[in-house]
């Protein structure tokens, strides 16, 4: 399916929105304080947030510049806040009041006259009317003044980057790291928001792309800092209907102890988490989507009880690489497992409150394994403990294993397997109706070739099909490498292991981690989604919004692709002979300069071939057999084969082929997918229509098995070719054509006459 990387947009909708729409307001602070932001009305938003250090402050924030939404979607920037003047009402509990030192400040980050980059703190009170928890702000650009008391110094309206407000606790001291005596609750309201004169109003970009198929998949660990409105305008603008995967994260969602920064024992979510959950839910539902809460076994490990955490042989713990470094919990602790499942309920209680069908996702639940040393994490204290005498060590899954290594991580396989039993009957327990609950599974990492065993304890038997409602599969890493064997060959695997039907998998595929990967990553996600399509997988989700909005990438409709690019897999019905006419023609642009030299562009790289094939036309016979198959294709509308009389072979275009004519490729040990091609110097054709039974394959000069044609002239190993190995094929192929014509032009009296008929084709461009 057709996709674009947008970068900016270029000629396509926009609309208007006031300046300061509480919609694209933003929060941030310091952890472990938490804080959310959500849209109340057209005019209104709510900040909540959760304190517990003397020196904590949250800033609700404004940027000059949308660098956060899709390039399709974002507002203009506009730096100029001259004569502009921003209004709205303030109300607050548990923040230092409006009057106070460190009260709500208005900072604002520009440059001054001479271009200098400075910051102006702006006392809101001294803009104010009202009371101290409840005035009317007023703040006119073009005469604002920073300090405490005014008069005070004049700021410069004109170059402006971002402005931001900030919320201190009641008993905040600047620059402390004492913990508050008690976790301090606080929120502020700020309504009735207007913004009057000069460039009150921003443009935005208004695209709206109609559905193509695809689901969205986004996490709150990305996205806690922004409104849900914003969030779910660009899923439902650019095309994604159905579902949306939302992982709650592993990070954010849940409340702290008031005396450690430790996670609640019990499992409860914070204020901001609930209060933006509940307004995702809801919109999400008055939308038309239906989110999944997914939960994995993962805490950021700083908040981590240490005796809930995976441990290796060496009493190592299972950490992940991110910085700062997550936790993977132990299926076998109790504690923990109580703090999941705790927390699940409370998703369940807010889904139903949204009005929501209860979907939940047990997101990518595993043992984890050292990367640097290859020891699996599945010696805690409660697997000491439980598993005794039959606990041995391993220390290096990529090693071989004896018979007692096997089962012990077969053990293990069933305690993950148990774990996710219990967590799932929680949620199915807690909800009011049916609860569909889906499991998520990402294969290279349980099906790591390098640690065939490794199933036993990662992808466990347990989760067998009737297990789970529905079982999710995702392969990124593969994906983006080009490691297609693996891939294929980890689908056979589950699918033989766990057994679920087609209709119950569901695909996610992505991500792109680093921005600069994104023109070599996106083709190769956005093909997986048509490959998924194509293998019967309904529930196709993007794995994840953040880098689809950082990209800009854009999957665009195809409206009935079968019949718009229609192809009949028949030949042309008859023989051509060397009196057809084969011309191959290119695009190329010249332009003459005023000295008389020429600039040329040669707009395609591979030429396309034109035929007349009238001149086979031989008798009467012929000829009512060229206008069945003419009206049989609907004239040019339906494409089909033709053999090229001139080049039909890899092997000098009309000789036998031979394993070893045409270079299609070079190994490098994870590509197992290569295009049929015919090589003229530098010139290289794809071969999308060959004869499947010519077909053969060498590599590095001998005979290759293993191998199938899967379709439009690729050829998918079972294993991918060695690193530096070479891939020859040989094949008879014809070329897919259509006719050139809406009509055909045929005098019975000329054709009587010996003058043969014009019946121009021409070639179609195919993508494998």
């Amino acid at each position: 399916m057709a996709f674009w990387l947008a970068s900016e947009r270029r000629r396509q909708h926009s609309d208007w929105i006031q300046r300061f729409d509480p919609r694209f307001w933003t929060v941030n602070f310091p952890r472990p304080m938490m804080a959310s932001v959500v849209t109340t009305s057209h005019d209104a938003m709510r900040v909540d947030a959760e304190f517990y250090h003397e020196g904590e402050l949250a800033g609700l924030i404004w940027e000059s510049e949308d660098t956060l939404d899709h390039p399709l979607l974002a507002y203009a920037t506009r730096r100029d806040y001259a004569h502009c003047v921003l209004r709205f009402r303030w109300r607050s509990s548990g923040l230092i009041a409006l009057d106070q030192p460190n009260g709500p400040t208005l900072t604002i980050e520009g440059r001054d006259a001479n271009g200098i980059s400075r910051a102006w703190y702006i006392r809101l009170w001294n803009f104010a009317s009202g009371t101290i928890e409840d005035a009317l702000i007023e703040l006119p650009f073009s005469e604002l003044q920073s300090g405490y008391a005014l008069p005070g110094e004049a700021i410069e309206p004109g170059d402006i980057d971002r402005m931001f407000i900030s919320l201190a606790p009641q008993g905040y001291v600047e620059g402390s790291s004492e913990r508050l005596s008690a976790r301090q609750d606080a929120w502020a309201e700020i309504s009735d928001i207007s913004c009057e004169g000069e460039g009150a109003m921003l443009e935005i970009s208004d695209v709206m792309i109609p559905a193509h198929g695809e689901q969205m998949a986004t996490a709150y660990d990305d996205a806690f800092n922004q409104t849900p409105a914003r969030l779910l305008r660009q899923v439902e603008q650019l095309g994604y209907r159905g579902r949306i995967v939302h992982y709650v994260g592993m990070s954010h969602y849940y409340r702290l102890q008031d005396t450690a920064s430790l996670v609640k024992y019990a499992g409860e979510l914070c204020g901001p988490a609930t209060s933006w959950h509940a307004d995702f839910f809801a919109r999400s539902v008055e939308m038309g989507f239906a989110p999944i809460a997914s939960l994995s076994f993962e805490l950021l490990a700083q908040d981590c009880p240490d005796w809930w955490e995976q441990r290796d042989w060496n009493w190592g713990f299972g950490r992940t690489g991110w910085d700062p470094p997550s936790a993977l919990l132990s299926p076998l602790n109790p504690s923990a497992m109580t703090f999941l499942q705790s927390v699940a309920v409370n998703f369940v209680a807010l889904l139903e409150g949204a009005g929501a069908k209860v979907l939940f996702q047990i997101g990518e639940p595993w043992w984890w394994v050292q990367s640097n040393t290859g020891a699996p994490c599945i010696y805690d204290a409660k697997a000491r403990a439980e598993w005794g005498g039959d606990m041995v060590a391993i220390t290096d899954m990529r090693q071989p294993l004896d018979a007692d290594q096997k089962a012990l991580l077969d053990r293990a396989g069933q305690a993950l397997a148990d774990a996710t039993a219990a967590l799932a009957q929680a949620v199915r327990d807690a909800a009011s109706e049916e609860a569909e609950i889906l499991l998520l599974a990402f294969t290279p990492t349980v099906l790591d070739p390098e640690m065939p065993e490794l199933y036993r304890a990662n992808l466990p038997s347990g989760w067998a099909w009737p297990a789970f409602d529905r079982l999710q599969l995702e392969d990124y890493d593969w994906l983006t490498s080009g490691a297609d064997a693996a891939r294929k060959a980890a689908l056979e695997f589950v699918e033989a292991r766990l057994g679920y039907p087609i209709e119950r998998q569901d695909y996610l595929a992505g991500f792109v981690l680093d921005q600069a990967d994104a023109h070599v990553f996106w083709p190769r996600i956005d093909r997986a989604l048509d490959d998924a399509r194509e293998r019967g997988i309904s529930q196709r989700f993007v794995w994840a919004l953040p880098q689809v909005l950082r990209d800009g990438y854009t999957r665009l409709p195809t409206y009935e692709e079968d019949e718009v690019n229609a192809f009949d897999d028949v030949a042309y019905p008859l023989a051509l002979g060397r009196d057809a006419s084969a011309s191959p023609e290119f695009s190329t642009s010249v332009a003459v300069t005023a000295s008389g030299h020429e600039r040329r562009n040669a707009l395609w790289s591979d030429a396309r071939m034109r035929y007349d094939v009238g001149p086979g036309v031989r008798s009467q016979a012929e000829l009512r057999v060229l206008l069945e198959f003419f009206r049989a294709r609907y004239g040019p509308a339906r494409g089909f084969r033709l053999r090229d009389p001139y080049d039909f072979s890899s092997n000098g275009g009309d000789g036998q082929p031979t394993a070893f004519d045409e270079i299609i490729g070079t190994g490098d040990g994870m590509l197992a997918d290569f295009q049929l091609r015919r090589n003229y110097g530098d010139q290289q054709r794809p071969i999308t229509r060959p004869e499947d039974g010519s077909i053969l394959v060498s590599i590095d000069g001998q005979p290759a098995s293993g191998w199938t044609h899967v379709g439009k002239g690729v050829i998918r190993f079972d294993a991918a070719p060695a690193a530096g190995s070479e891939i020859r094929a040989g094949f008879l192929f014809d070329v897919p054509v259509r006719f050139a014509e809406d009509r055909l032009d045929i005098s019975g009296a000329t054709f009587a006459a010996g003058e043969a008929p014009s019946v121009p084709l021409i070639e179609i461009r195919e993508t494998s």
